[in-house]
């Protein structure tokens, strides 16, 4: 009898553990399927964001979770899908590969190589959605991110961990910006991600080509979500563009992300989520729109010294139309980012480049990064700026003006041209400081286009040639001692004078 029951408990110990040793597996069928969506029946343990696998290897997220089925989208083209076919799961979180590995590589938003140079061989992986950290484990903006812009740098300056919003309608080099942004940074150590969600293959490879081109393709990743992408895949590129940046911040290094651009991506997701049959709000976006950017863009930050101080500065892209800055979108993400910079179409179409507005454009927190030689030009040239564009308009009309108004306007004409600044021409911190404190000191009021530009050469070139010590120090964060400023106008007053460039001759 005892040798009985031996034998049973043997064997239920056996049938025990060769029950845990199966992988059991879940397997459903497609329900119905639409424009880049499904609904699955019988995944009873699925969870948000897991992947799913249908027939011919085309993968799915799931986004939504009903009560008898849950709602998918998918992530490669899938025309030969049909309702009945057969879905397994993955049991894995949508994630993407991260590490050194992706510096100069183009991926999609899974992380699958597009510039045909194989296989990345990353060894770790990050989850796409990661909640963002709380504010005890951030620090302040304090450390500037130089674009080169004159325009960015002196009136809407940026500063590491920060989120300054680009918009403007199309055309009118919102692109242009954040590429120059991140071709200045090829001597800083900060890493660069563009984000490509629904551009045209063209543009993208336009922009390949110019981070080549510019030496910092290397030290950065494209992760590309083209026009003829699915919706699926547009909605997940900025997330998995995030957590490639993170992966980096929480190692201390400072990361650049571009999000190119952040209305496409609203518009996927309203495809996606009308098609998920979720009811549509304001411009039919249903109303976890604003949720979805919060969620993205709070993730950039500066971390504490305690967790390495590492910074992901972000520059999200949107497109506005018709200079309607109210609408849905573009008030969404203004009201999350911490400043922005807006594109103005009409100064676009009077050549004046950057299209800069500068009295739209505003920095919340970049201020405080600052460096210290700016702050004492910026004001000056803000206030003459201001005036001159509200008095522009009386020069038109021929009016009689007297000497003090004529000379704000003098001002504003130069300091205009100043700021005008051709695409992949930046300028160091020194250089721009440079020709800031002659624009404050008049010497370039009253020269045509050409001679200002002639100036600010001769002014840069005297900068390089007798005062390196004093860009250094610029570059430093210190300030320029009066004595030096002085000596500095001097020597500019006398090369411009003597090239024909002062103001009197010109």
């Amino acid at each position: 009898m005892l040798d009985i029951e031996k034998t049973f408990k043997a064997i239920e110990k056996s049938i025990q553990n060769t029950e845990a040793d199966i992988k059991q597996e879940e397997i459903s069928e497609v329900q119905s399927i639409s424009s880049g969506t499904a609904f699955v029946s019988g995944l009873e343990n699925a969870q948000m964001d897991e992947m799913l696998i249908f027939p011919h290897d085309v993968l799915g997220i799931v986004q939504t979770l009903n009560e008898d089925s849950v709602g998918v989208v998918f992530l490669d083209q899938a025309d030969k899908i049909r309702a009945g076919d057969r879905v397994r799961r993955t049991g894995r979180v949508a994630d993407v590969p991260v590490g050194d590995e992706l510096l100069g590589r183009v991926i999609n938003a899974v992380g699958a190589p597009l510039d045909g140079r194989g296989p990345l061989g990353a060894t770790h992986r990050r989850p796409i959605e990661v909640e963002a950290l709380p504010i005890m484990d951030r620090a302040p903006v304090t450390t500037p991110l130089s674009t080169g812009i004159k325009a960015v740098d002196a009136f809407t300056p940026i500063g590491r961990g920060q989120r300054e919003l680009i918009l403007g309608d199309r055309q009118t080099g919102k692109t242009a910006i954040a590429l120059d942004a991140i071709i200045n940074q090829k001597n800083t150590g900060v890493i660069c991600i563009y984000c490509a969600i629904g551009q045209r293959l063209s543009a993208i490879a336009n922009v390949i080509a110019d981070l080549g081109k510019f030496g910092v393709l290397e030290k950065s990743v494209v992760v590309a979500a083209g026009a003829n992408d699915t919706a699926g895949m547009q909605y997940l590129a900025p997330y998995a563009a995030t957590s490639i940046g993170e992966y980096f911040m929480h190692q201390g290094r400072d990361v650049l992300i571009v999000y190119d651009d952040l209305t496409n991506h609203a518009r996927a997701y309203r495809q996606m989520s009308l098609l998920l049959r979720r009811p549509p709000g304001r411009e039919a976006f249903p109303g976890d729109i604003f949720y979805i950017h919060s969620r993205l863009l709070e993730r950039s930050t500066c971390l504490s010294a305690e967790l390495g101080g590492g910074s992901l500065t972000a520059l999200p892209i949107v497109t506005t139309e018709a200079g309607n800055i109210s609408a849905y979108i573009p008030t969404n993400i203004i009201s999350i980012t911490d400043g922005q910079i807006y594109l103005s179409a009409p100064m676009f179409q009077k050549g004046i480049m950057p299209a800069i507005d500068t009295g739209r454009s505003v920095s919340r927190v970049g201020g405080d990064a600052q460096l210290p030689a700016y702050k004492a030009l910026v004001g000056p040239l803000k206030l003459f700026y201001a005036q001159f564009e509200e008095l522009e308009s009386f020069t038109k009309f021929g009016t009689q003006l007297d000497k003090e108004t004529m000379t704000r306007i003098k001002r504003g004409q130069a300091i205009r041209l100043v700021l005008e600044q051709r695409q992949y021409q930046t300028m160091s911190a020194a250089e721009q400081v440079a020709i800031f404190m002659a624009t404050n000191a008049g010497l370039l009021d009253g020269l045509d286009s050409e001679a200002n530009k002639a100036a600010q050469e001769k002014i840069i070139q005297i900068l390089a040639a007798q005062f390196a010590d004093v860009a250094a120090q610029v570059e430093a964060r210190q300030k320029i001692a009066p004595e030096k400023a002085a000596e500095m106008l001097s020597a500019w007053r006398i090369a411009l004078t003597d090239e024909g460039l002062d103001a009197d001759v010109a």
